[in-house]
């Protein structure tokens, strides 16, 4: 039995110190005066290149400093809205993780020894490569499940108002690509390697060149099987760099494949190129079919419902939805002024309580929240012990009524809503989905609350789908009242495109609700 209850904030802050250089000169004298003074000159030659390349660096480094300085002007003027775009966590990730490190090799041998200790200092509380990798992998993520070209991404065009992102750079494009590449997500590869090279040639300026950017593309779409395009692009790629040693050798190897290919088919008996073509036009029969479909894989159903399609409600069971003023048969809580309460599902029965816990309440679970939230862990089902995993990607934090009234007052709050028994019932937990956060199918867990785009819990067996709404929650059950579980409510919270999503579960145990809700004879009564 579950109650979601779902809050949003977040903060960030940067800053960067002054940085001074420092030249210091060195006097060296001789016998021979007359070569000394050419021997002058050539080094105050030197000495005015040195100064000059410094004054270049130094600049380099103000130019860094004022754009950091007003991107986070204007990123702490609401940051649950800047880092509510996943594009703007996606470069903050990187920005830590990478760039400040070449800044800090930037100025390493000539400043001062403060600013080196400081950043050396701070740089243990950056993010790692992990983080960076994971921020990567939560963009591609959100990509698939809502469909989004890399274009959209880099733009930054993404629902919602009001919410700001910096475009992405030919650098942060190939970022992404390598990512992908590493982990042989060719796919992935070769949309963001051509996004790169898209803005490239747009006349973006970088230090990445069209080479580099072909060899990945040409590469990731051989592996995907069009071996015509990679041989194409491999052409381009030597046009640029003859001398190009795995370009050369891949030439070689895609014309024989090529044409290896093109002499198969050629060879191949009539009856099996009509075999050929009619398997492809199977093929293409089946991926035109309707999507929701008893056969298809559950991933596809989740992402399907997390795009708002394929939900499986008909018109007449719609019209038997209601909305009404709950006071959970007189609770005295409620009687003078019953709650909002709304029908979201019919089978299971899923309802939503509109307006049950403030903006203050909320701010104030979160302000007990922030300090403990830890990476959310899952049971192995093989050790039976609490490990992290990859289908769940959150932080969470428990909380307690003897720590603060306001808890203890939250969960009454719920006795009062189900009219079910809080002593044996989990404590609060808070949890908080960064980017691309999610929860993959399963039972027994959901979330709701206000997000700019993305974020509803789906219930992919009965195509539903629960949209978050702010200071709402939302409440079924997950047992019959026999005891028997059901699987109808298997579901899952679908990734955050746009916004902060912070979420309150309630976990209410069937044991110690005998009284409440008495247990039934049919196994799914």
């Amino acid at each position: 039995n579950i109650l979601y209850i779902l809050f949003l904030s977040l903060s960030l802050s940067l800053s960067l110190s002054y940085i001074y250089i420092y030249i210091y000169l060195f006097k060296l004298l001789s016998g021979q005066m007359t070569d000394l003074l050419y021997t002058e000159k050539d080094l105050v030659t030197s000495l005015k290149d040195y100064i000059k390349a410094e004054e270049n660096k130094l600049e380099r480094v103000k130019q860094w400093a004022d754009k950091l300085d007003l991107l986070s002007a204007a990123a702490v003027q609401d940051p649950e809205g800047f880092l509510g775009h996943p594009v703007n966590a996606f470069k903050l990730m990187k920005r830590l993780n990478t760039e400040w490190g070449d800044l800090e090799s930037l100025v390493l041998s000539d400043t001062t020894e403060g600013f080196i200790s400081n950043l050396t200092i701070q740089r243990q509380h950056f993010p790692t490569d992990e983080d960076q990798t994971g921020a990567a992998k939560a963009l591609l993520r959100l990509q698939d499940t809502y469909k989004l070209d890399a274009n959209t991404i880099s733009t930054g065009d993404l629902p919602g108002e009001g919410l700001r992102s910096v475009l992405m750079t030919v650098e942060d494009c190939y970022e992404l690509g390598k990512i992908a590449y590493s982990d042989v997500d060719y796919y992935h590869t070769e949309l963001w390697m051509a996004q790169a090279l898209k803005q490239l040639d747009g006349g973006e300026e970088s230090p990445l060149d069209r080479v580099i950017l072909l060899d990945y593309l040409s590469y990731s779409i051989y592996q995907q099987g069009d071996i015509e395009r990679a041989l194409e692009l491999t052409k381009q790629l030597l046009a640029l760099d003859p001398e190009h040693q795995r370009a050369k050798g891949n030439l070689k190897y895609f014309e024989f494949q090529l044409e290896k290919l093109k002499t198969e088919a050629a060879d191949a008996p009539p009856t099996e190129k009509k075999l050929a073509k009619r398997e492809t036009t199977e093929k293409i029969k089946k991926s035109k079919k309707k999507f929701l479909t008893p056969q298809l894989p559950e991933r596809k159903k989740y992402e399907m419902l997390c795009r708002g399609e394929g939900i499986r409600m008909t018109p007449r069971r719609q019209s038997r939805l209601f909305c009404r003023y709950y006071d959970n048969k007189h609770n005295p809580m409620y009687v003078l002024a019953p709650v909002k309460q709304q029908d979201e599902w019919d089978r299971p029965y899923i309802v939503r309580f509109i307006d049950i816990i403030s903006d203050k309440e909320i701010e104030r679970v979160k302000q007990l929240a922030k300090p403990r939230l830890r990476r959310a862990t899952v049971h192995d089902p093989l050790t039976g012990k609490l490990t992290t995993a990859q289908y769940r990607v959150s932080k969470s934090a428990w909380l307690t009524g003897y720590e603060d009234p306001l808890i203890d007052r939250i969960n009454q709050r719920i006795e009062d809503l189900t009219g079910l028994e809080m002593d044996t019932a989990e404590e609060l937990q808070v949890a908080n989905y960064g980017v691309g956060g999610q929860y993959e199918p399963h039972f027994d867990f959901g979330r709701m609350s206000d997000v700019a785009a993305g974020g509803a819990t789906v219930f992919p067996d009965i195509g539903a789908s629960v949209w978050p709404q702010k200071g709402t929650a939302v409440f079924w059950y997950n047992l019959f009242p026999s005891g028997e579980g059901d699987y109808s409510t298997r579901h899952a919270a679908c990734p955050v495109l746009v916004g902060n999503k912070w979420v309150s579960n309630k976990w209410i145990h069937e044991r110690g609700q005998e009284w409440r809700r008495p247990c039934a004879l049919n196994e799914t009564e």
